[in-house]
């Protein structure tokens, strides 16, 4: 599945989006896997309640499956102005 990162959560990680193969089975899991792999992802996700995430871009929780997802994005809250 395709993983995207947008501001902040971008720039902590150091890439826009990445490939990723997991058998997370969900959101959650998922964020697990990616958080062992560096600390910089560890540093991204270290604070799950100034995150958001969308699943095939469709605004979703931490505890939504992922089979059969082709897309995982994360982002901070957005605020209008």
């Amino acid at each position: 599945m395709d993983v995207l990162y947008f501001a902040w959560v971008r720039e902590r990680i150091g890439l826009p989006k990445e490939r990723v193969e997991s058998s997370a089975a969900t959101v959650m899991d998922l964020v697990h896997e990616l958080s062992a792999r560096e600390d910089r992802y560890a540093l991204a996700f270290s604070d799950l309640t100034a995150l958001r995430v969308a699943v095939d871009q469709q605004l979703s929780d931490f505890d939504a499956p992922l089979a059969g997802v082709r897309e995982i994005a994360f982002f901070p809250p957005m605020t209008g102005g």
